[in-house]
């Protein structure tokens, strides 16, 4: 029996270790520690915000439990945390100089240096003439362990089309069931 987890770096446990250690058993195994979906976006004109900030809108609506960052303005540690928290995540990125945004490509590469693993995983790309970083943000992930990517890749071309809204419907399926 476990009476005392005593860490070389945190605090000395002594009370509740069920849960500390249920917490280590999820963490160690690179299990999702609640259904959920984190999305990040990292947006160049305000137009991925926009979409992003539908996506979330309409997911709380059909109560699918959400958390949206702002790779550009937020703390990307944050991303991080969620990206591993939720059992999925939506990377929605502008394709900039014929990639990614960098303020994604810094997310990704947060992850790829934590083993990022076992999730299932979204793809939006933004661009006018040459949409790209979705390919991109898909090449990247094929090298993560265990991530199941979404065959779909949804395209913006510069500013969210009617079609784009209407593909938000599938995003929620997909959310939900995983489909």
């Amino acid at each position: 029996d476990i009476k005392i987890i005593a860490p070389l770096h945190g605090a000395v446990l002594d009370e509740n270790l069920s849960h500390y250690i249920s917490l280590y058993d999820t963490w160690s195994s690179f299990k999702p520690e609640t259904n959920g979906v984190a999305i990040a976006y990292a947006s160049l004109h305000g137009n991925t915000a926009k979409f992003a900030k539908e996506i979330e809108k309409k997911f709380i609506e059909k109560g699918i439990q959400c958390r949206t960052f702002d790779l550009s303005r937020e703390d990307l540690s944050e991303a991080v945390e969620y990206a591993f928290k939720f059992s999925k995540t939506i990377f929605a990125s502008s394709t900039y100089d014929g990639g990614i945004f960098s303020p994604m490509k810094d997310l990704l590469s947060r992850l790829e240096a934590k083993t990022w693993q076992n999730r299932d995983v979204a793809i939006i790309e933004n661009g006018t003439w040459g949409p790209i970083a979705g390919k991109k943000i898909k090449e990247t992930l094929e090298t993560f362990k265990d991530i199941k990517v979404r065959d779909e890749i949804i395209t913006i071309k510069s500013t969210p089309s009617s079609e784009n809204y209407a593909q938000i419907d599938s995003l929620v399926e997909w959310a939900k069931n995983g489909n």
